[in-house]
């Protein structure tokens, strides 16, 4: 189990620029559980720096990630940030949630679950359908 984090915690320092960032990645295993934000809304000029530093007015920062695109590389809007309770993200959330982030409204809101990609619903392909009639 520790090896295991230890090995994340290396890929995640491997693609990390801050020194700042790397620390909080290596304190969230050690932490237990964390309180996700989905942060949607942000302007293609926002970094994650930045919205780390919007964000820490309400409580302490684990982690502040955008999502980009794999090929273009470019943001796609919305990201994520991990607080270390439950009321920091809560209060986040409220004040957070419509204000003006570099020129843009953002909503704040929890985080979902990653739904499980084996156990999503998807149709099995079985081939074409057998013709009704007499056999």
């Amino acid at each position: 189990m520790a090896m295991a984090a230890l090995r994340g915690a290396s890929r995640c320092l491997a693609s990390v620029g801050s020194a700042a960032t790397a620390r909080s990645i290596l304190l969230s295993p050690s932490r237990g559980i964390t309180y996700k934000l989905f942060i949607g809304g942000l302007s293609q000029f926002a970094t994650e720096d930045s919205l780390a530093e919007a964000f820490s007015r309400y409580g302490q920062v684990i982690e502040a990630t955008i999502v980009s695109d794999k090929v273009t590389n470019r943001p796609k809007g919305f990201g994520f940030v991990k607080f270390a309770s439950q009321e920091e993200a809560n209060s986040a959330r409220e004040e957070m949630n419509g204000k003006v982030l570099n020129g843009r409204v953002i909503y704040v809101d929890i985080a979902k679950a990653k739904l499980d990609r084996d156990t999503d619903a998807r149709p099995v392909a079985r081939g074409p359908p057998k013709p009704i009639g007499n056999d």
